[in-house]
C-alpha cells in the first residue's frame, strides 16, 4: 500500500493525541509553498535540515572534545542524532509527532560555534562589546531562516513555524540563561529540551570514562548510577565488565530517565487537565518534566561531570585554545576585512554590521577550519 502524504495526515488524526501538534493543522511557514505530495510538513523539514550545510558541518564540531581527538569520542553531529533518537522515542509513548521532535532535534545545534560552550562562550563575550550577545539557540534559527541559502524563492530553509518556535524555545541546563518566555512551546519541543539532557549527560559519562578523567568507581558514589547498575546486574547475569559494562548501564540510566519523564508527564498532563493543542498553548507552565525525585538525582549528576569532566584541566586547555582561535579570528577579520573571502565580504559592502557577518561567518565553522584559518593568518603562531 502507498501512503501519500494525506493518508499519512490522516493517520496522524486517528493515532496522536488530542494535544499533538497534527501536520494538518500547522501554522504553516512563513513563504507559502505548495505541500509535497508524499511528504508531511514537519517529514520535510527533517529532510531539509539534513540535507543543509549547517548539518553537515556539525560532523567535525565539537562536543565537548575536538572532533579530530579520537574516532569513538562523541561530536556535535553524534550528540544530535542521539537526541533525535530519544526524542523520537519519547514523543512516540506519549502519543506526540515524532516527525516534528526529530526536526528539532536535528536542527537544535545548527547554530553551535566551533569548539563547544567555549566558543560559545568567546562570541558572546566578544559580541557583548557590539551591544550584542551570541546564543547557539538564537544562531540556530538564524541558520535555518537566513543563512541556508538553498532555494531561489526565498532565504533560509523556510521550516514550518512548529519547528522555529522549537528552536526559540529551546533550553536546557547550558541554553538561554536568563531568558524567560511568556510561554512554553508545544510539547514536542519541551520533550526535545529534555531529551537533549538525557543524552549529553549520558553519552559525556561514557567519554568521561573512556577518556580516563573519572572511574566507574567514583560513579558508584551516586545514587542514580547505582540504581541503573542493579538493573543491568538483574538484566544480564555475567559477563558485565569492562567496556560491556559502561555500556549496559548506562543504557539502563538513560531508560530510567526516559521512564520516569514519561510517567510524570503523564501525571502533569491529567493533573493540568490537557486535552488539546489549545490547552497546552495557554497552560504557562512546563508539562514534559521529570519527577522532583529524578530532578534532584539529575542534579547531582550534572555537578559531577562539571567537576569531573567539564572543568577538568584536560578539557579546559582545550577549549582555552579554542576561545583563543575565536577571538584571533574575530580580531584579525574586524580589523582587515580582506582577510575575509569575497562571498563573505560582499555581505559588509550590502550593509550588514560587520560584527554580526564576522560572527556568523566564525559560527558556521568546522573546528579543523577554524584551526587552518587561524594558522593561515597567524603563520607563526601554532594554535
Amino acid at each position: 500500500m502507498i501512503l501519500k502524504r494525506i493518508n499519512l495526515e490522516k493517520n496522524e488524526e486517528k493515532t496522536l493525541a488530542p494535544y499533538a501538534c497534527k501536520s494538518a493543522k500547522s501554522l504553516g511557514r512563513i513563504y507559502k509553498e505548495k505541500d509535497d505530495e508524499n511528504r508531511t510538513c514537519f517529514q520535510r523539514d527533517r529532510d531539509r535540515i539534513i540535507h543543509s550545510k549547517s548539518f553537515r558541518r556539525l560532523q567535525e564540531k565539537t562536543q565537548v572534545f575536538l572532533a579530530y581527538e579520537g574516532d569513538h569520542f562523541r561530536n556535535r553531529l553524534t550528540h544530535t542524532m542521539e537526541v533525535a533518537q530519544i526524542s523520537r522515542d519519547i514523543a512516540r509513548t506519549l502519543g506526540l509527532n515524532e516527525d516534528l521532535a526529530e526536526s528539532i532535534a536535528l536542527a537544535h545545534d545548527l547554530g553551535h560555534t566551533p569548539f563547544g560552550h567555549s566558543g560559545e562562550e568567546a562570541l558572546n563575550k566578544i559580541m557583548q562589546k557590539f551591544g550584542m550577545n551570541y546564543e547557539h539557540n538564537a544562531q540556530s534559527r538564524r541558520t535555518v531562516e537566513f543563512m541556508e541559502k538553498l532555494y531561489p524563492n526565498f532565504p533560509g530553509l523556510n521550516l514550518s513555524r512548529e519547528v522555529i518556535d522549537g528552536l526559540i524555545k529551546h533550553q536546557t541546563a547550558y541554553d538561554q540563561r536568563g531568558i524567560e518566555f511568556e510561554s512554553y512551546p508545544h510539547l514536542e519541543a519541551q520533550v526535545v529540551n529534555l531529551a537533549d539532557g538525557i543524552a549529553y549527560m549520558n553519552h559525556d559519562i561514557d567519554d568521561g570514562i573512556r577518556a580516563g578523567l573519572f572511574t566507574i568507581e567514583k560513579l558508584e558514589k551516586l545514587v542514580l548510577w547505582n540504581s541503573a547498575l542493579k538493573l543491568a546486574k538483574k538484566s544480564y547475569k555475567k559477563g558485565l565488565e569492562g567496556n560491556v559494562l559502561r555500556a549496559r548501564v548506562i543504557s539502563k540510566l538513560i531508560s530510567l530517565m526516559i521512564d520516569d519523564l514519561i510517567n510524570q508527564t503523564e501525571k502533569n498532563i491529567k493533573k493540568h487537565g490537557i486535552n488539546s493543542l489549545t490547552d497546552v498553548r495557554k497552560f504557562k507552565g512546563e508539562i514534559v518534566s521529570f519527577s522532583k525525585k529524578m530532578e534532584k538525582e539529575m542534579e547531582i549528576l550534572r555537578a559531577f561531570l562539571m567537576k569531573e569532566f567539564y572543568m577538568s584541566p584536560r578539557i579546559r586547555e582545550k577549549m582555552d585554545r579554542g576561545m583563543k582561535i575565536i577571538e584571533g579570528l574575530f580580531e584579525a577579520y574586524f580589523s582587515d576585512p580582506n582577510t575575509l573571502p569575497p562571498h563573505i565580504q560582499k555581505w559588509i559592502d550590502k550593509g550588514e554590521k560587520r560584527a554580526v557577518v564576522i560572527k556568523d561567518y566564525i559560527a558556521g565553522m568546522t573546528d579543523s577550519f577554524a584551526g587552518r584559518e587561524y594558522q593561515r593568518i597567524y603563520a607563526k603562531i601554532q594554535p
